[in-house]
């Protein structure tokens, strides 16, 4: 698949977060962004916000924000992923602390990965429209012993991941089961995101 943007005719693509991990996604289908401009926002779950409007939300949030700011004609990608055990979010874990505890409570536990893609036109594009999409998957981890958990923590590619863990390191070898989107539970789904592109008329994928 390549990218088939004219830059003569269409406007500039903006993805509003600095993961490696959605850049390199988007690679896989032939797609680099014009621009990288993280959004930054407050992740903070509203009180009693439930995972699949929480990760909405802040998609079309980072997605409207960088818009906001973006003074060219210009299509933002927006996404975020949350990890759910039934209502619980779990957070992203910046300590080693904070991942041992995701990780002992998916231990043996099949879970719910929730990635919500948004996006938005900048002013400057009036022949853009905003579209979201949110894909829902479960990931089944066998049970882990805690000299296991401690071998996942000390790899160290938990930092900053929702649940403690990716599902493109170490973790793997530990994951027994997935059901829906692979490449959303890394970060952001493949074909939903193609498909909200080709919808567009910056047609930037075939």
């Amino acid at each position: 698949m390549t990218n088939a943007r004219s830059m003569e005719t269409s406007p500039l693509l903006v993805l509003a977060s600095a993961s490696p991990r959605r850049q390199a996604l988007l690679a896989q289908i032939g797609i680099t962004p014009d621009r990288v401009d993280p959004a930054d926002l407050d992740e903070t779950p509203h009180p009693r916000e439930l995972p699949r409007p929480y990760a909405l939300r802040l998609a079309i949030d980072k997605a409207r924000l960088v818009a906001a700011r973006t003074p060219e004609a210009a299509l933002v990608i927006g996404a975020d992923t949350v990890v759910a055990v039934g209502r619980r979010i779990l957070p992203k874990a910046e300590d080693r602390a904070t991942a041992r505890r995701c990780l002992n409570l998916l231990s043996g536990r099949r879970h719910h990965v929730l990635t919500a893609v948004a996006v938005e036109p900048s002013a400057a594009w009036t022949a853009g429209r905003a579209a979201t999409r949110v894909v829902e998957s479960h990931v089944t981890f066998s049970r882990l012993t805690d000299y296991q958990i401690e071998a996942l923590l000390d790899a160290g590619d938990w930092e900053g991941k929702a649940g403690g863990y990716a599902l493109q390191g170490h973790a793997a070898a530990f994951i027994r089961q997935i059901g829906g989107s692979a490449s959303g539970v890394i970060g952001l789904p493949l074909f939903e995101t193609a498909q909200l592109l080709r919808g567009q008329k910056g047609a930037w994928v075939r």
